[in-house]
């Protein structure tokens, strides 16, 4: 590949957009990692003393982000890298790297559960950014690296010599937090937390992960699953059961806040301003 040829997708644009659209008819059923993200983000935004008017919603696979905006008295638009997941919130059908938004039309982005397979995510945060009025704020929450991890070692145990990769890459806090401050966001801000829930099988986990839009979207993505592989990975997904037979699989999330620069925002001091140095104010100071 030269320097002028563009990079080639690691996710399928086409078959996400079909998966997410595919999940909408029982997505009910498969919600509680969006609406615990989803319930996570609103109450930091709880916590933002500033009015945010105007503010744009990226995956709506349901009305639920869009409605308790709005009970806030907020003005919202809706995208979603699905044609009828945006459809049915208003919205418009849009990747996160290629938003159709101008400049400046939002003081708010709340971005749940979708980051974690868009192409480019440096240059979605970038356009996010942008579409931010100054002193706007982001938020968002997706699935980062730690996520499924007795999944990958069941399929990987399964497979044997040849695995293939099943599961998605992934971003960790920090990767996340770097990101942030590279897309020319003010006091960015990243961390997570785990998440464990807990199944009696590997069926059932991967039946969740298909409804909640999360299957394999990779463009070099290996062939689907055989079922004697998924028999084997059953069987090592259940040796990692507690006594009572569930196993443990866990959801590590990513959380990240960032705003557009503003004047008014408080700035770092410069460097070298300081008026006392640290030796002097240590000195005196208790031991221990």
């Amino acid at each position: 590949m030269t320097a002028t040829e563009p990079r080639p997708d690691i996710f399928d644009r086409s078959l996400r957009a079909r998966r997410r659209d595919r999940m909408l008819t029982a997505f009910a059923d498969h919600d509680f990692l969006h609406r615990a993200m989803l319930d996570e983000l609103l109450e930091r935004l709880g916590d933002v003393q500033r009015d945010l008017h105007e503010a744009l919603v990226i995956g709506c696979p349901d009305g639920s982000a869009k409605a308790a905006l709005e009970a806030m008295g907020k003005r919202v638009a809706c995208a979603d890298p699905g044609f009828l997941a945006a459809n049915q919130g208003g919205g418009v059908q849009a990747d996160e790297d290629a938003l159709p938004f101008a400049d400046a039309s939002f003081d708010l982005i709340l971005a749940c559960g979708t980051l974690d397979s868009v192409n480019d995510l440096p240059g979605a945060l970038i356009l996010m950014r942008r579409v931010l009025r100054p002193d706007g704020l982001m938020l968002a929450a997706f699935a980062g690296a730690g996520s499924l991890p007795r999944l990958k070692a069941a399929l990987l145990a399964a497979e044997g010599d040849r695995p293939g990769q099943h599961v998605h890459p992934q971003v960790d806090v920090r990767s996340a937090g770097d990101l942030l401050s590279r897309a020319g966001f003010a006091m960015p801000v990243a961390d997570g937390e785990t998440l464990t829930i807990r199944y009696g099988d590997v069926v059932r986990l991967m039946h969740d992960l298909r409804g909640m839009g999360a299957g394999n979207m990779l463009a070099n993505r290996p062939p689907a699953l055989t079922r004697d592989v998924i028999m084997r990975a059953a069987a090592h997904f259940a040796d990692a059961a507690d006594p009572d037979g569930r196993t443990g699989e866990q959801m590590a999330i990513v959380y990240l806040s960032g705003w557009r620069p503003d004047p008014s925002q408080a700035q770092p001091a410069r460097r070298g301003s300081a008026t006392a140095s640290l030796a002097e104010a240590l000195k005196g100071k208790p031991a221990g």
